[in-house]
C-alpha cells in the first residue's frame, strides 16, 4: 500500500524560506532573533508572546488581542497615547522547562502559527529566537532589532513564578536586574491562579523591588483553563478550544492522531511518515536548488 503527500511548489518554497531561518539559529552561539517573511521589522513598543505553540488555541489569539488593549493603556498612563505597539508569537529553538518536542516539527508549527495570525491576525509577525531564557531572548531582541525601544514579554501566571523563582539562578536578583532592564512583563491569570495571586506574589520582601516591571493582565476566566496539552493528549474532546485553522492541519496531517489502522490490520504512523517525505523534498530541494511542481510524493509502506 502506498500513501500520497501533496506538495506544491509554493508549500515547498515556504517551508523552505521557514527551515532557512531555522537553520540560522544556533543555541550555542549569542542569542539571535529572526523574524519570518512578511512579518513587519520590530521597532517602537513591541509585546513578545513566547511559546511551544503545540497546538495554536484560541486562548493564545484572546491573549494577543489583550495584550495590544493593555499595551495601549500603558502607553495612555504614560502620556504615550500616540504611539502603536507592535505584536509578535514567538518560538525558540531551544526551550527552558520544556519536553523534547519531536511532533509536530518545529518548522510545523512555525508555519501553522504563521498561517494562523495572517487569517485572524494579520498585522501580528512571527519571531524565532535560539535561546530560551527570556533574559537572552530579550538581548537578542535589542541586539538584532536596535529600533526597539521598550519590549514587553507576554507570559502566564506560572512563567512569572518560574522567573522569580531563586532555583534557577546563581544570583537571582542580579539576573533579575538585567532580564528588567531590557523588557518588562505582562502577565495573565492561569488556571486557578488570578490577580490576587500575583498581587500577593509581588508583595513578597524579595520581590517587591521588581514589581513595577510587572503588569498584571486581565484575561477572560472562558480562556483560563484552555490547554495545548489537553489538545495533543485528548484532540477529538476539546476540538472547540483550536481554531479551524488549527483543526484542519491536525485532520490533514494527524499530527496528533494515534496510528492510523490500514484494511489488513496493520498500522502506520501517518505524520511520522509525511515527516519523511517533507524532509526528503527539502533536502532535495536544498541540493539540486531546482522548483517542484505541484505533486503526489508516494511513501510505501509495504
Amino acid at each position: 500500500m502506498e500513501l500520497a503527500f501533496h506538495f506544491s511548489k509554493r508549500t515547498i518554497h515556504r517551508f523552505q524560506q521557514v527551515q532557512g531561518l531555522l537553520d540560522q539559529l544556533h543555541p550555542e552561539e549569542q542569542p539571535e532573533a529572526r523574524i519570518l517573511p512578511k512579518s513587519p521589522v520590530p521597532h517602537g513598543e513591541i509585546i513578545v508572546f513566547p511559546g511551544s505553540f503545540n497546538p495554536p488555541t484560541t486562548a493564545h489569539l484572546a491573549l494577543l488581542k489583550q495584550a495590544r488593549q493593555s499595551a495601549l493603556r500603558l502607553n495612555e498612563q504614560s502620556h504615550k497615547s500616540n504611539r502603536t505597539v507592535q505584536l509578535f508569537a514567538a518560538m525558540s529553538k531551544l526551550t527552558v522547562d520544556k519536553e523534547h518536542v519531536e511532533r509536530p516539527l518545529l518548522l510545523d508549527r512555525v508555519i501553522l502559527l504563521d498561517n494562523l495570525l495572517k487569517h485572524r491576525l494579520p498585522h501580528t509577525g512571527v519571531m524565532l529566537f535560539n535561546r530560551g531564557l527570556y533574559v537572552e531572548q530579550a538581548e537578542a531582541v535589542h541586539r538584532c532589532f536596535p529600533g526597539v525601544k521598550r519590549l514587553y514579554f507576554l507570559i502566564g501566571y506560572d512563567k512569572i513564578v518560574q522567573i522569580l523563582d531563586p532555583h534557577y539562578y546563581t544570583d537571582r536578583d542580579a539576573a533579575l536586574k538585567d532580564l528588567f532592564a531590557l523588557a518588562e512583563l505582562l502577565v495573565v491569570p492561569r488556571g486557578d491562579f488570578g490577580p490576587q495571586a500575583l498581587t500577593e506574589l509581588l508583595q513578597k520582601p524579595e520581590n517587591s523591588p521588581f514589581a513595577h516591571y510587572i503588569h498584571p493582565l486581565p484575561f477572560s476566566n472562558a480562556y483560563r483553563d484552555v490547554s495545548s496539552t489537553h489538545i495533543r493528549q485528548h484532540s477529538s474532546t476539546y476540538l472547540h478550544d483550536v481554531p479551524y485553522e488549527v483543526r484542519r492541519f491536525m485532520r490533514k496531517t494527524r499530527a496528533y492522531a494515534s496510528p492510523l489502522r490500514l484494511p489488513d490490520g496493520t498500522e502506520v504512523d501517518y505524520y511520522g511518515e509525511r515527516m519523511k517525505v517533507l524532509q526528503t523534498l527539502l533536502k532535495n530541494a536544498a541540493c539540486k536548488k531546482s522548483a517542484y511542481s505541484s505533486q503526489s510524493v508516494p511513501r510505501r509502506l509495504r
